[in-house]
């Protein structure tokens, strides 16, 4: 019991704390030097995570959402025609007829309305929204321009595409005979909200239709060519008659598209592209991003690990008699193993609050001084309390680990020759 006397005069509180606290906590204020730098590195450590993973994240976040917010999740379609060979060649004869790929043709997807209520049931499905999607000739005067045309239930469709938000002039209502086009197309026709335009369907028929709004989809050539109407309005302008091309789908988890997509694909007779699928390019980015985020924070981990042990590796030398003594009144080695481990973790904590403090000024700071051309942020940046506690976490058990070769060292020490050392 002497020995738990002797350091227990150190802190006025240490009446309350464990006998190997007392003396880790000792033994980092006797290195005030060594405990304040190596405390800094770990902060400028965590700080860099903290900065890189909220950086990272907000910008994904940002891009997926922008991406997102003008295509499906998953868009559903009728299957391709391909050509079946009714023979097979055989050897010893002459070789069959090159076969070629049939015109796809506009159609419908087979019996769209079972098809759509068996995935608007999936658990993981948000929206499922019908549409047909052809082309037409709109005519203004002696001006005409090839457009692409998507008919849709608007209070469906606006929960897949958030096209309302998109809406520069007018409104997003469309009625039967209401019509919506883009920024480029209005420009190059000359009209604007409430005047009228013709326009002549693939399948021959001819309407008349009220431009009731004008979007911009941050495309020139989209805004160019891309028009919304009515669904029955565009049935009719395809000849596609209580038909519908596509379903848009909308899911909870937008990671999960593609594995839905198969899914579904396996369940219904049709096809299923997925925005992963169909943004191959910008999904690698994104996950190259993942991966860069990942090492950097390995090898800052890595470099506050080391830092951590080779400070305890000279504090355990430095050491070496006072662990001597102790051990001479009667501490066991678990006890010194302990207050060699809880100095590795005080020192990962340590950091990690400081870092974290850090991070969060230089996140705030970073975001104050970078703005786009029109004086907005440039992205959203996610600071959870998910991620704060999660590096608080990792530096913590970070520093345990690194404690461990010293504090192994410590506990193995003979009391004899540590004190005559």
């Amino acid at each position: 019991m002497a020995a738990e006397g002797a350091p227990a005069a150190v802190l006025p509180f240490a009446r309350w704390l464990p006998f190997e606290w007392i003396v880790a906590i000792r033994f980092l204020r006797e290195g005030r030097v060594q405990t304040a730098f190596i405390i800094g590195g770990v902060a400028i450590g965590v700080a860099v995570i903290v900065f890189m993973s909220a950086l990272i994240t907000g910008l994904q976040s940002s891009l997926i959402e922008r991406v997102l917010t003008g295509i499906p999740h998953i868009q559903l379609t009728p299957q391709r025609d391909i050509v079946r060979a009714l023979r097979h060649n055989t050897p010893g004869t002459r070789e069959g007829a090159v076969m070629q790929a049939p015109l796809q043709k506009l159609k419908g997807i087979d019996q769209w309305q079972s098809v759509m209520a068996q995935v608007g049931a999936m658990p993981e499905v948000a929206v499922a929204s019908p549409g047909v999607s052809g082309s037409a000739v709109v005519v203004r005067g002696d001006v005409s321009r090839v457009i692409a045309l998507t008919g849709m239930i608007p209070d469906l469709y606006f929960r897949v595409v958030a096209l309302p938000d998109k809406i520069v002039k007018g409104s997003a209502r469309l009625d039967g005979t209401d019509i919506l086009i883009g920024t480029e197309l209005a420009a190059d026709l000359g009209i604007g909200v409430g005047d009228k335009l013709n326009v002549t369907g693939n399948g021959g028929a001819v309407t008349t239709l009220t431009v009731t709004g004008i979007f911009d989809l941050g495309n020139k050539f989209v805004n160019e060519r891309s028009t919304f109407m009515a669904l029955r309005t565009a049935q009719t302008l395809t000849a596609l008659p209580g038909g519908v091309t596509s379903i848009d789908v909308t899911v909870q988890d937008v990671y999960a598209a593609e594995v839905i997509a198969q899914r579904i694909m396996n369940s219904a007779n049709v096809e299923a592209d997925s925005w992963i699928t169909t943004n191959k390019q910008f999904f690698t980015a994104i996950s190259a991003q993942t991966i860069s985020m990942n090492a950097i924070r390995f090898f800052v981990g890595l470099s506050v690990a080391f830092g951590i042990a080779s400070v305890l590796v000279v504090s355990v030398v430095q050491k070496s008699r006072e662990i001597g003594i102790l051990r001479a009144m009667g501490i066991s080695r678990g006890q010194v193993l302990r207050i060699f481990l809880l100095q590795g973790g005080l020192l990962g904590l340590g950091g990690a609050l400081a870092g974290s403090v850090l991070g969060y000024a230089g996140l705030t700071t970073w975001m104050r001084l970078t703005r786009a051309v029109d004086g907005s942020s440039l992205f959203t940046l996610e600071l959870t309390l998910g991620l704060f506690g999660w590096t608080l976490l990792l530096a913590t058990i970070t520093g345990l680990v690194a404690a461990v070769v010293p504090a192994l060292r410590a506990a193995r020490l003979d009391p004899v020759v540590a004190i005559n050392a």
